[in-house]
């Protein structure tokens, strides 16, 4: 599907919802780790505000309204997304998750296709790369 003058139709991606088991631990987590206030929040979602765009966590007993009829998966299924931010320094941002409290899944690590990484889970099983 393109616009009418024939540019793709997504200009960019506006909001990504993350469905989460602990609505509070996962915003304590965003709050403490990444830093961010609050952009909005009700008794079932919590909207954190990356740059260009919206983090909505939702807690899994509200998403299956918004996805019905398809499922909400299991946590424990294993992760079929990962989300990355960019940063200056990845050696020294670990050494700042780690001061958070956070606890890395890998890295940091050079890749083979030239960037370096590291990358951890959120309390709602989440995965996040930082990247160089």
């Amino acid at each position: 599907m393109k616009n009418t003058d024939d540019s793709p139709w997504p200009t960019g991606i506006s909001a990504i919802t993350l469905f989460v088991e602990d609505l509070e631990a996962t915003k304590r987590f965003y709050r403490e780790v990444f830093g961010l206030p609050l952009a909005y929040e009700d008794a079932n979602s919590a909207v954190f505000d990356f740059g260009n765009t919206l983090i909505n966590v939702l807690r899994t007993t509200a998403a299956h309204a918004l996805i019905d009829p398809a499922p909400v998966g299991d946590p424990s299924a294993g992760s079929r997304l990962q989300l990355t931010l960019p940063v200056d320094d990845v050696d020294a941002m670990c050494k700042e998750l780690s001061a958070r409290g956070v606890t890395l899944l890998n890295g940091p690590m050079d890749r083979p296709w030239g960037i370096r990484t590291a990358s951890f889970r959120d309390p709602g099983g989440h995965i996040w790369e930082i990247a160089k």
